[in-house]
Parts: structure tokens; sequence; C-alpha cells
């Protein structure tokens, strides 16, 4: 739930778009072979050992600026560096809780993960509990975690010279060459291997989940239920698989296809960028007397390419940063800024300033939009600058293993770049990935075998986690599950204006009733 970044503000969200906001969707998954897990795979250490209760006390320190719920207590607990030798290296992994009230009514904890992959979950049980109901807060004590090597919880650095994320997204260069990626993709995975060294190896969603399990039993709990969005909707598919007897009530949404993690994850990317894309380009063309971008949306949408494609040329400095505003930095802001409803006029007002900039014609209202996209989040305290986008790498890349076949990447690129100019052949491009070290387990299997306990909520415009994304979630788990879709753009489902999603929602978490049949919902309004 990406709610954990800046709760919804669509001002705040600008601020932080290059970083955080881009993450939600980063994959949404890798080709996951079919294999089952090995029999003598590494599981949870709680079954084995006497888990000692997690002792709670104040938080660490949050970015400055950052607001925090001041019911918000956080602990640690110890987890293996790799499962597979419990006495073996501990690293720690903190978690926040936000208790429920003392009620009859209290069913257990609901584990909160916003996704990324790598963002920090500390915060999310206060961003989350305004949009909940009382009877779901008396329900459950919301429980939020830095996943391992993120945020609070042994962090990791590969030390890159770029700690943002928009660097590791591959778009080609004007005339469509891939080879400076994939120079760079074999340079940042070297350094990863040299400065996060093979430690960095056992930071994966399957032990992340494994810790989850330590948190439970941390938490004296016989299960917990899971409410994960975008890369945690992976994560929670691999806990029910890995322990499914201690899976309550699962709530996935924005989601990953299990079955792509995570080299085909973004297959879908620029079909869904071409579905989304319009919603915004409506909202600038109603605007076209002020903003001057079009009186269509295709002409927007025009403008637009033509525009990327001049700024791959030619870069334009942007006044007060030491930036030089690009074709992949126009993409990477707008990819962002379709996650939210609320923030497509921020990004209506981003073009104008955009194209302002190109024709150095820049107003002074204009600079301050680009100021304020740009800015950069403050650091949190003892978490390296470059920790999210280690993190990230080494989950979509050490999750499974990726094809190594650079000419292959740049066959798919150009296909990609003429099929959806949108994207301009970002999504098949090469990463990190296809350089980096041979995974140390076979990918979680993901199946229908198991109780049915899922509730998917998936909006059809989501430019980050595909609608057919999905939808290939729900065939994979079956009967384990039920589908409640939205008719709605962005990113986020639940309390983003559908009363038929919020209900079926909260009447899941509150009864553990679900849909016996996929539910589509068209009764958007905006909040």
């Amino acid at each position: 739930m990406q709610r954990s970044v800046e709760a919804g503000s669509p001002r705040k969200l600008a601020r932080v778009v290059i970083t955080a906001a881009l993450t939600v969707a980063a994959v949404s998954a890798c080709d996951a072979t079919e294999e089952a897990l090995r029999e003598d795979a590494p599981q949870s250490v709680a079954e084995t050992a006497a888990t000692p209760r997690i002792a709670w006390g104040a938080c660490p320190e949050p970015a400055e600026g950052a607001s925090r719920d001041p019911r918000l207590t956080c602990g640690t607990v110890e987890v293996p560096l790799d499962y597979r030798n419990p006495g073996g290296e501990k690293i720690v992994v903190t978690v926040s809780k936000l208790p429920a009230p003392e009620s009859r009514d209290r069913r257990g904890v609901l584990l909160l993960n916003p996704g990324g992959p790598a963002l920090s979950g500390l915060d999310t049980p206060g961003v989350v509990a305004p949009t909940l109901p009382q009877a779901v807060l008396a329900a459950y004590d919301l429980i939020g975690f830095d996943p391992r090597g993120v945020g609070h919880s042994t962090p990791q650095s590969c030390g890159l010279d770029d700690p943002s994320l928009p660097g590791l997204f591959p778009y080609p260069a004007a005339d469509g060459s891939i080879t400076a990626n994939a120079d760079h993709a074999r340079s940042t995975a070297e350094r990863c291997g040299k400065n996060g060294g093979e430690k960095i190896r056992h930071f994966t969603t399957a032990n992340t989940a494994r810790d989850m399990d330590v948190i439970r039993a941390a938490l004296g709990e016989e299960k917990i239920s899971y409410w994960g969005q975008s890369y945690g909707t992976y994560l929670g598919t691999v806990y029910e698989s890995l322990f499914p007897e201690r899976a309550d009530r699962v709530v996935l949404e924005g989601n990953v296809n299990p079955t792509k993690v995570w080299a085909h994850a973004k297959d879908n990317w620029g079909k869904a960028m071409s579905d989304r894309f319009p919603d915004a380009a409506r909202v600038a063309a109603a605007q076209h007397a002020a903003l001057g971008l079009g009186e269509t949306a295709d002409e927007v949408t025009k403008r637009y390419l033509a525009l990327a494609d001049r700024l791959d040329s030619t870069p334009a400095p942007v006044p007060g940063t030491s930036l030089a505003l690009t074709g992949a930095m126009l993409r990477t802001v707008t990819y962002s800024l379709l996650l939210e409803n609320e923030t497509l006029p921020v990004l209506a007002q981003f073009w104008k300033a955009a194209a302002g900039l190109a024709d150095g014609k820049l107003t002074e209202a204009d600079g301050q939009v680009l100021r304020q996209v740009f800015a950069a989040p403050p650091p949190t305290p003892g978490v390296p600058a470059d920790n999210q986008a280690t993190m990230f790498l080494a989950l979509t890349c050490g999750d499974a293993q990726w094809p190594g076949d650079v000419g292959e990447y740049s066959r798919r690129t150009a296909e990609d770049r003429a099929a959806w100019p949108l994207s301009a052949g970002m999504p098949a491009n090469i990463w990190p990935c296809a350089f980096w070290p041979k995974p140390v387990e076979e990918p979680v299997r993901v199946t229908a075998k198991g109780p049915r306990n899922t509730l998917i909520l998936q909006n059809r415009r989501d430019n980050a986690t595909p609608w057919e994304d999905g939808l290939g979630l729900y065939e994979v788990l079956g009967n384990r599950a039920a589908f409640v879709g939205a008719d709605n753009g962005g990113h986020y489902v639940y309390n983003r204006g559908s009363q038929c999603v919020d209900e079926a929602t909260v009447k899941f978490l509150t009864a553990g009733l679900l849909p016996d049949k996929q539910v589509d919902c068209a009764d958007i309004t905006p909040r």
C-alpha cells in the first residue's frame, strides 16, 4: 500500500514522485518456474524454537517533516539471514503496532505491506487506519514492518552513485539503442556484487515471507491476516503458499501475477500505459485554455509524444536544480503521477511546465511546479541513500533468474517501442538482473491449493500492476480467491470512490464473507 508515502496529498506526492512513488509498480512480477519449492527448502524457524515476544517501545526517528500516528509503537525480531542455516548470522527486522481497542470484537492482527518493492512499512498502520471503519479497527491490531534489508531492518546498500529509482528504469536512447542501458546494467550489478557481497542474495521475497511467520510467532498469534498492495500482493501469495495454515484473511490490492516474477512482470506495461494515459489527457484537454496542450485527448497525447522525443534528443536544464529534463524523466514522472486520480491535475501542470522549459518560455509558476516535482525527499536517519534502489534490485533480481542475452533484450525492446509509443520500449529493456548471480533458491510456487481466504482488488486501468496481471493472479489462485474489479484508473482500489469495493473489503475483513463470483464495480465517484 503506497499510502504509506505522504498519505495521498497531490502536492506531497509530487514532491516524492522521483523516488518512492515510482516503486509501486516497479515490477508487477519474473519468469517464475512451475517447479514446487524443493522439500529441503528452508521454512520458518518459528516452529522449531521458542520465539521471544516483541518488546514494544519508541519507533526509530522518521525523516524530517514526516508525520507519524502518536499511538504507534515499535519493536524488533531477530531472524536468520539464511533460513537454511538458522543457527548462523542473524539480522533484525523492525515491526510497528497500532493496537485495537480492548474489545471482545478483536479477531487478531492485520499485517500490512505497502509494496515497492522495498518500501518501508513502519508508518503504514497510521496511514491506513483513517481509511478503515471502526468495525475493522476493533477487530485487528494493525501491524507494519520494514521488510528485511529495508529502512530500519538491517538496511542494505550497493553504494550506488545515483540512489534514485528512475536510473533503474531503462529507457532506450533517442535512436532506440540499448547499448548504454546494457553497460549501466552490468556496472550496477557488478557494484552490488562488490559492495553488497554474498549476503545480499538472501534478501528475497521468500525469506521476507519467512520473516513474517517469525513476526506472527513473536506477536503470539496462531494466524495472521494480511493486506498487501502492489509488490505486497506477491509477498502475500508467497506467505500463504509457504504457510497456508497460518494465513487468516488476505487482501491483495493492485496485483502481481506470480507466474511472471520478475523478468516478464513488465510484459503488460505498454498496454497498461496506453489504457491509463487517456484519463490524464482528458484532464489536460479540459484545461486547454490555461494549459495550451490540446483541445482533445488525442491532441494532448500527440503533443506529449512529440515533447518526449524532443527531450530525448535535447534535454532541458531545470532552473534551480542540477537536473536536465530528459525524455526518460518526463515519462518517469508521468508514470508516477498516473498512479493516483488525485494527481492527474498535477500531471497536466507538469506537462505544461515541461513544454515551457523545452521552448525556453518557462514561467515562474511553471518553474515552481518543476522544482516541486523534482525536490528530493528528506533522508531517513540511519538509512543509506540508495537503500530503496538496492533492495529493489535485491528482490527483483534475487527472487528468480533473468535471461542474459543482450541481443534478445534489444530485439524485444525494439518491438515494444514500436507497439507502445507511450512507454518507449522501457518495459522490455535490460536490467541489472541480467548480470545478477544465480538466486539461492527457486521461486515459491503459487497454486490453487489452500483455503478460500483471499480477496483480490484490481483497477481496470492500473498502469503499475495491469488488469491482466490481476486476472492472472485470480486464475492461479482459483477457488482460493474472490475477484473484485473496479472500473477505475490508478494503482489504488480501496477507498478510491467505489462503495462497491469498500463494502466487499470491509465485509470480508469483519465477517470473512467473499463474493461467490467475479464482481465488477462501476460506481466510481470522485472523493
